[in-house]
């Protein structure tokens, strides 16, 4: 079956060559994972595409720097993803999770997004922490 678009990361395939992203479903999830771990200036020719969620694991874990990220996250989808509605974005924080304690420098990202020309919903998950 032919595929929208290379899945990433890349991984080899014997009939393709690499693993295809075979829904729209999926290839959008992808777009917007992309969108919010891309720091800005990393993206040759868009020096403004990009969250850069990880660049938030240093900063405190406060109303503001969440409010900071929720707002970049809905402008970066308004201008790059415009047939995405956000409906909520949640964090997660270390109290929830269970955590390696070589691995304080965590921050999870729970978003809500409605796909207006496929009528769908999705949740999307990321999670970025220093390795």
């Amino acid at each position: 079956m032919p595929g929208l678009s290379i899945k990433l990361p890349l991984q080899r395939d014997k009939e393709d060559g690499y693993i295809l992203t075979k829904t729209y479903k999926e290839m959008i999830a992808q777009n917007l994972k992309h969108l919010v771990l891309t720091i800005p200036g990393e993206r040759v020719m868009d020096p403004t595409f990009g969250v850069g969620l990880k660049k938030y694991l240093f900063e405190l874990n406060s109303p503001n720097t969440r409010g900071e990220i929720e707002a970049k996250i809905k402008q970066q989808v308004e201008k790059y993803m415009p047939f995405i509605r956000i409906r909520n974005i949640r964090f997660s924080n270390k109290e929830n999770q269970v955590l390696p304690e070589e691995n304080l420098n965590f921050l999870a990202v729970s978003v809500e997004y409605y796909v207006k020309p496929l009528d769908s919903q999705d949740v999307l998950d990321i999670s970025v922490s220093l390795r």
